[in-house]
């Protein structure tokens, strides 16, 4: 995992790789203001389609972490862009330690867990984002403070094959 903003993103670019930092230049290009939730294509400059890079414009109220089911994915990588309002994201690596309650649906590409083992976590506002690799176990729309608060957030779905290095 690793979490940034998008102006530090345009300033330190070089230090991403390369479709990451593509989407996060997407992402900012657009107005999700006048945009309807769900599912959108991310066609990036200078490629002839989608290359399978999709996202969802997600509206929703933060709520209680034990309302939050952790989870993880496979054939994607997540990034995760707040674009109005902040939610605690809790993060945990991959191990035998963690319980599946839900085992992996390859039609969602998800798998849901019982806990973090041990949890870490951390709060990301407007701007900030959170790359999520599949060794990556993570628990996100958590409030920051009770009652909660809307949050508008992108999260893009990288197929993992954009990201592994050529031999």
């Amino acid at each position: 995992m690793f979490i940034g903003s998008a102006a530090e993103s345009r300033e330190n670019g070089n230090i991403y790789p390369h479709v990451i930092l593509a989407v996060l230049k997407y992402l900012a290009e657009q107005d999700f203001s006048a945009m309807p939730g769900g599912r959108h294509e991310v066609v990036l400059p200078g490629s002839d389609g989608s290359a399978g890079i999709y996202f969802n414009l997600d509206r929703y109220h933060t709520k209680a972490a034990k309302d939050c089911r952790p989870e993880r994915h496979i054939k994607y990588v997540d990034v995760q862009y707040i674009i109005e309002g902040e939610e605690c994201l809790g993060w945990c690596p991959l191990s035998p330690d963690l319980k599946e309650v839900t085992p992996y649906d390859p039609e969602r590409d998800i798998v849901f867990y019982k806990e973090l083992v041990p949890e870490s976590s951390l709060i990301l506002m407007k701007g900030n984002f959170a790359v999520l690799y599949p060794d990556d176990v993570h628990r996100p729309c958590v409030a920051v403070d009770e009652p909660g608060e809307p949050v508008t957030k992108a999260v893009v779905k990288i197929p993992v094959t954009l990201l592994e290095e050529k031999a």
